[in-house]
């Protein structure tokens, strides 16, 4: 089975790891990351130390108005 798991804010990252971790097994996950935030220690420094896999996908909506990066 193929999962999508979303991630972007830094309390998700936390949250996501376990998840990603069991789903991995026996299944096949595609992480998008949102790109909430756009500093590299806001956000890939949490990937590195929770061994979290690189996302297959990068929204980069970045810091823009709530409309932008809805859009």
């Amino acid at each position: 089975m193929k999962v999508v798991s979303v991630v972007g804010a830094r309390p998700e990252f936390i949250q996501a790891t376990p998840v990603s971790r069991a789903l991995r097994k026996n299944h096949e996950e595609l992480l998008v990351h949102t790109g909430q935030h756009y500093d590299y220690k806001m956000s890939q420094t949490f990937f590195d130390e929770l061994g979290i896999p690189v996302p297959d996908y990068n929204l980069e909506v970045g810091s823009g108005s709530h409309a932008g990066q809805t859009a």
